[in-house]
């Protein structure tokens, strides 16, 4: 009987060190911060290959990252209260983002600029097409906080077009959120809007130079002198 209750004992010890490990696990994912839940979704896509087979850009996220995860309605609240703050849209798969993303945190960092709240655009986006008549037609519908962001961002936010068949510009007469595009909004106006790409930059994914990275680097900083030094014209840098 003794031998039984002591086997019952080792078993139920075993079973509170593996329920513990587990918790403790399931705690730290839980707790992750929002910068290095960031740095993960972006550096586990390094070197792989998308759907294309193009091999996505390694980047490079620094730990200390001021990014903050929101959502479309989030950031629609914080203009309806009229506050001041930089947004982020992209997604980690965005080769132009990958591209732009290590001199957005370090055009960020020389301006002290200690928070940039983070919309994944990706699957809330609205998406048009051409019907064979050259009129255009929803094919996808977006997300109703996207919609009230473009009315919300529209100043700053470029015309949605479409190319057709021969390769011709055609305007859809909407506004869209591209990736990446970064908007500073001062007591809930958007004031500023940046891409954040090179100059001349046409392949997203081929190698970037020394000009390439410093003309993204300095359209960045200008962007991030907005809020702080209330220069908030664009290309005013």
């Amino acid at each position: 009987m003794k031998r039984v209750f002591k086997i019952i004992l080792v078993f139920l010890f075993t079973m509170c060190i593996f329920g513990c490990e587990d918790n403790s696990k399931k705690e730290t994912k839980v707790n992750k911060t929002d910068a290095v839940k960031f740095k993960e979704e972006y550096e586990e896509l390094n070197g792989s290959r998308n759907d294309s087979g193009k091999v996505i850009r390694v980047v490079s996220i620094p730990e200390d990252n001021p990014i903050v995860y929101s959502t479309a309605e989030e950031i629609s609240k914080m203009i309806d209260d009229k506050e001041s703050f930089y947004v982020y849209f992209g997604f980690s798969k965005c080769p132009w983002c990958r591209s732009m993303i290590e001199q957005m945190f370090k055009a960020a960092s020389a301006k002290n600029v200690d928070k940039i709240y983070y919309v994944d655009v990706l699957d809330i986006r609205d998406v048009l097409e051409l019907n064979d008549d050259g009129s255009v037609k929803t094919k996808t519908e977006g997300d109703k906080y996207y919609m009230k962001l473009i009315e919300q961002l529209g100043d700053v936010l470029s015309d949605y077009t479409l190319n057709d068949s021969d390769g011709n510009e055609v305007k859809t007469g909407e506004k869209r959120i591209y990736a990446p595009n970064i908007i500073a909004v001062k007591d809930g106006k958007a004031e500023q809007l940046e891409e954040g790409t090179a100059d001349g930059l046409e392949d997203p994914y081929s190698e970037l130079s020394d000009e390439m990275i410093n003309n993204s680097y300095e359209k960045l900083e200008c962007i991030f002198k907005c809020l702080e030094d209330k220069v908030c014209t664009k290309n005013a840098c």
